[in-house]
């Protein structure tokens, strides 16, 4: 379905951005994956499924290398037809105890980073008509939860620019809709799942269990996989007039 485009997937070397690329490759589309950690691996795992792929280590903190980024994605394949801001990160502190350098961070990365990619990538789709930009926000666009300050206001800060993206391009075929997990099992989640096990001693599944019962009703995770196949729909024809939308998969814990 998507064999001709390029989707640019910021953090895409674990977690879910390695699970939006993954299901975008398996569409078809060429792939430029940005991100730390185990960067070979991520890559070849995209890799084998048979498409084109490009990686560029950008730090998305730093506008000059989101721009750097994108302009690789150009030389690469031509252009950037699919956007997906996912790049985050986290700290969890009291408003009062919060240190400033990792309000600004949080902001830097989960919400001016979007932006910056945006405002890059936003010309080449408009000149070709074509477009689709995906912003993973996080049920924490939609709702709160205490002590997660920087995150909430950088993901409902998300949500926002996510509309007016929408609104500036809505007579041209350039979409821009946001994705709102809830609880998704990625590595750092399972770190939360072990320090709850560990405090608690509990088994891991318990813990699971527990964690999950604090905010998701359904009491199961939301998988990459389902978030890619979200976004594969969200890349189609079918959702040409999606737009502005923030769309929760998060087992019923914004519907409380």
């Amino acid at each position: 379905m998507l064999k001709g485009k390029t989707a640019l997937v910021t953090g895409s070397t674990s977690g879910i951005g390695l699970g939006l690329a993954k299901a975008l490759a398996a569409q078809g589309a060429n792939i430029v994956m940005n991100g730390f950690g185990e960067v070979d691996a991520a890559v070849a795992q995209v890799k084998a499924l048979g498409v084109p792929v490009s990686y560029h280590g950008a730090d998305m903190s730093k506008p000059a290398e989101i721009e750097a980024m994108v302009r690789h994605a150009e030389a690469t394949f031509g252009g950037v037809d699919i956007l997906v801001n996912n790049a985050g990160i986290q700290h969890v502190a009291r408003v009062e105890n919060f240190p400033p350098e990792r309000w600004d961070a949080v902001i830097a990365i989960n919400l001016s980073s979007a932006f910056h990619a945006s405002r890059f990538a936003l010309p080449g789709m408009q000149a070709r008509n074509w477009g689709r930009i995906l912003n993973i926000a996080s049920v924490h666009g939609l709702v709160a939860s205490a002590e997660k300050s920087a995150y909430v206001a950088a993901k409902h800060g998300l949500v926002g620019l996510t509309k007016v993206t929408a609104l500036e391009n809505a007579t041209s075929g350039v979409t821009c809709n946001a994705i709102c997990p809830g609880w998704v099992l990625t590595p750092l989640v399972q770190k939360q799942v072990d320090a709850k096990a560990a405090a608690l001693g509990i088994n891991n599944e318990e813990a699971k269990r527990q964690l999950l019962a604090e905010k998701e009703p359904s009491l199961q995770f939301t998988t990459p996989e389902e978030l890619g196949a979200l976004a594969v729909f969200l890349c189609s024809q079918a959702a040409d007039n999606v737009r502005g939308v923030a769309w929760n998969m998060d087992g019923g814990w914004a519907a409380q």
